[in-house]
């Protein structure tokens, strides 16, 4: 059976102001061309369908004829929630538009009942987990507690279960959106830490023949039978490095797997400056982003006048400025943002007890206290969001 993986569409989302509507339609496109032409069997969309759990209604209506094409393709398609979804909103229907061969899996409970399909040499499962939020669905899953690898690991069990009920021949897909440990994450993912580990080991996903991950934005195979596909497009400048693709897979009679990457369109190309203003403006090694979109870090050690303007002349598209000036670490005008660059909420929470303290940081119940506070305040982030 030839799969074809993708994730992370978040459809609406723009890239620093700059809308990517058209970018999104051009890679749908692109998605249906591949399903066509590459005689997929099967599409498989691991969560983050929308970018935000109430999508502006441009967005809705690019997925809706997505969909639609899909379904005029005749080649099955199956997608969960993702933690940018609302689990609700996109489910909505999902009984009506399972007939027509669109099959949304939003519903954690209904992980263990999958989407059968069939080949020539037999069926295939294909299982939907949706994004996990481990305190709303800890009781749901029967988890010991309320963590990723808990909940996740529950769910698995669940799934493992409902496969030795099958045929011995049945091939198994999963899909789950989650932070799979030896996954490289960039910036434009959100966070989804818990009690201060995000990450499950790939061992979670063990049993099955394939596991098609979302999530994290970069293309990578975590092990052979457990990828993450991506998203399509770059959403923040900490992606310049990204090739971006889907995953193409021929799942072999016996579950073999072999894995091809399928470029996806690029908008425009990604370009990270650093230097001095003068030196951007005059350097003619860097001519070959003058038609990218540009992230300058500027490093004069005075704020130059009229910084974006002048690199605007030369790098029209430009969206991003930073100032970082060539100072000693230990210069007391060193910025703000400098000190606290790689340090997540509960690092910098402790630095600040420590320093109104005159050095002495929290103790372990103290930082105990402070994660369990950022830990609520996201949760309840989500489920508000969700519930809007």
């Amino acid at each position: 059976m030839r799969i074809l993986h993708t994730s992370d569409w978040h459809l609406g989302r723009s890239f620093h102001r700059v809308s990517l509507l058209e970018a999104q339609a051009a890679y749908l496109d692109h998605l249906v061309a591949t399903v066509r032409e590459r005689e997929v069997d099967a599409v498989v969309v691991a969560g983050d369908v929308y970018d935000r759990a109430v999508p502006p209604l441009s967005a809705v209506e690019l997925f809706d004829r997505a969909l639609h094409r899909l379904a005029a393709a005749g080649v099955p398609t199956v997608m969960i929630s993702g933690n940018h979804d609302s689990a609700r909103r996109l489910g909505v229907g999902a009984g009506l538009i399972g007939r027509a061969g669109i099959h949304l899996r939003t519903d954690p409970a209904e992980c263990a009942t999958p989407v059968v399909l069939h080949d020539e040499h037999g069926n295939v499962a294909f299982y939907g987990l949706p994004y996990l939020e481990p305190a709303l669905v800890k009781d749901v899953l029967k988890a010991e507690r309320a963590g990723h690898e808990a909940v996740l690991t529950a769910a698995m069990d669940r799934v493992r279960a409902d496969v030795a009920t099958r045929p011995e021949s049945t091939r198994s897909v999963v899909l789950a959106h989650a932070f799979v440990a030896g996954g490289e994450p960039s910036d434009s993912e959100r966070d989804i830490t818990i009690g201060g580990v995000a990450a499950v080991p790939a061992s979670v996903f063990d049993g099955v023949d394939y596991t098609a991950l979302g999530h994290l934005h970069g293309s990578q195979a975590v092990t052979d039978r457990v990828r993450y596909s991506g998203s399509p497009l770059a959403y923040s400048f900490s992606e310049v490095a990204h090739r971006k693709t889907m995953w193409l897979i021929d799942l072999g009679a016996t579950g073999t797997i072999t894995a091809e990457r399928i470029d996806c369109p690029v908008p425009r190309p990604l370009a990270r400056l650093r230097g001095r203003l003068d030196t951007l403006l005059e350097d003619p090694a860097v001519a070959r982003h003058e038609e990218a979109w540009v992230e300058a870090t500027l490093t004069d050690p005075v704020r130059p006048d009229e910084p974006m303007a002048r690199l605007l002349d030369r790098f029209p598209h430009t969206l991003s400025l930073v100032f970082e000036p060539e100072r000693a670490p230990e210069d007391p005008l060193a910025s703000y943002a400098q000190r606290l660059r790689g340090r997540d909420d509960q690092q910098i929470a402790e630095d600040f007890v420590a320093h109104v303290r005159g050095g002495n940081g929290a103790d372990e119940q103290e930082r105990t206290v402070l994660r369990g506070a950022f830990d609520h305040v996201r949760v309840d982030d989500g489920v508000r969001e969700v519930n809007r």
